[in-house]
Formats: C-alpha cells, sequence, structure tokens
C-alpha cells in the first residue's frame, strides 16, 4: 500500500509539473503572436520602428543631407564664377573686333591711296581721296556711337572741354566762348572719351 500510495504522489507531481510546462508555453506563444500582429501591422518589428522614429537619428540624416547640398551647391557655384571670368577676360581680349573688323576696309582705301599717290603729283586727286576716306572712316565711328563735339561758337563748359590756351581782348561778346579749337574731342554715346581741346575768350 505505500509503494502505492508514493506511485500515485509521483504521477500527480509530474501531472502538475507538465501542466505548469503547458501554460508557459501557452504565455509564450501568446507573446510571440503579439509580438508578430505588431509586425503585421506597420511592416517594422519593434526595434525597427524604434529606430525610424529616433529623433536623434532623424537629425543625423537631414544634417548629412544639408551638407550634400551645400557641397553641391559650392562647387556650382565655383564653376559659374571661373566660367564668368574667362567669358570676361575673353570679352576684354576680344571685345574690339567688331570695331576692328569695320575699320579695315578704311585701311584698305588708304593703301590703296598710298599706291595711287604714286602714280600721280595731282594734289587735287590727292586731297579728294584723303577727304573720301576720312567721310567713310567718320561714317563708321558714327555706327559705333562715336561722334565729333562740336566747338563751333560754344559756350566753354568743363564737361566737354579743356582749356589749353586763355585769348585776351576779344570783346565782351566773345568772353568764356571757345575761339578755337586745336584738337578734336568725342563722344561714345552720352560719354565724353576725349575732351576737345580749346582756345577761351578772356
Amino acid at each position: 500500500m505505500k509503494q502505492v500510495r508514493i506511485n500515485i504522489q509521483t504521477i500527480m507531481a509530474e501531472e502538475k509539473n507538465i501542466n505548469e510546462q503547458e501554460e508557459k508555453l501557452t504565455t509564450d506563444e501568446m507573446a510571440v503572436e503579439s509580438e508578430n500582429d505588431e509586425v503585421a501591422e506597420d511592416g517594422n518589428t519593434p526595434e525597427e520602428a524604434a529606430e525610424e522614429t529616433d529623433p536623434l537619428e532623424a537629425a543625423k540624416a537631414e544634417i548629412e543631407e544639408l551638407k550634400k547640398q551645400a557641397l553641391y551647391k559650392t562647387a556650382e557655384f565655383d564653376n559659374y564664377r571661373k566660367r564668368t571670368l574667362k567669358e570676361r577676360a575673353e570679352l576684354i581680349l576680344n571685345g574690339g573686333e567688331k570695331v576692328i573688323t569695320t575699320l579695315l576696309p578704311i585701311l584698305d582705301d588708304m593703301e590703296r591711296a598710298i599706291e595711287s599717290g604714286k602714280k600721280t603729283d595731282d594734289p587735287d586727286v590727292l586731297r579728294e581721296g584723303m577727304e573720301l576716306i576720312y567721310h567713310k572712316l567718320v561714317k563708321v565711328m558714327e555706327g559705333h556711337g562715336v561722334t565729333k563735339i562740336d566747338t563751333t561758337d560754344a559756350d566753354f563748359d568743363t564737361d566737354i572741354h579743356e582749356a589749353v590756351a586763355m585769348v585776351p581782348g576779344m570783346g565782351d561778346d566773345k568772353k568764356g566762348k571757345v575761339i578755337d579749337c586745336l584738337t578734336a574731342g568725342y563722344k561714345l554715346n552720352d560719354k565724353v572719351i576725349r575732351h576737345a581741346k580749346v582756345a577761351v575768350g578772356q
């Protein structure tokens, strides 16, 4: 009888142990199912979700992106600056090309006039040739916005005239007036590029 009681107690203890293990397994399975449900809802594990919502990591990523953009903009501006400097240098070097091109036919005319002058001693022919070349040159210059400053009976104006001589005894009506132009002055559009050198009545 004693042996039977021991066996019954042993069986009951083992059955209790089995029940506890089954309860533990059931609890673990529920935890796994709960975790799987979280993954199914947002497609990420809780650890991944924590990483995605970490403000520090987000700030670091934004800083890196801003650094890349700043480097790109800096490189772009540097290329623009180099290109602008190159274009400016080319403009300074070759900016007069258009003017020179329009002056070349006049140079040709002068060469022909020199050759013609060797074949004649008639001063009228030479003078007529020089006048034609002169008027052609004036027309070309006017086409580029260059005009001659008119000094005929003009009041002396320091903005466009340079007094190189004062002429006394010219009378009150000639006082402060341009008496003679020694060197012609010119404007490029509205800008004085050379003052007219004049004698002024005193």
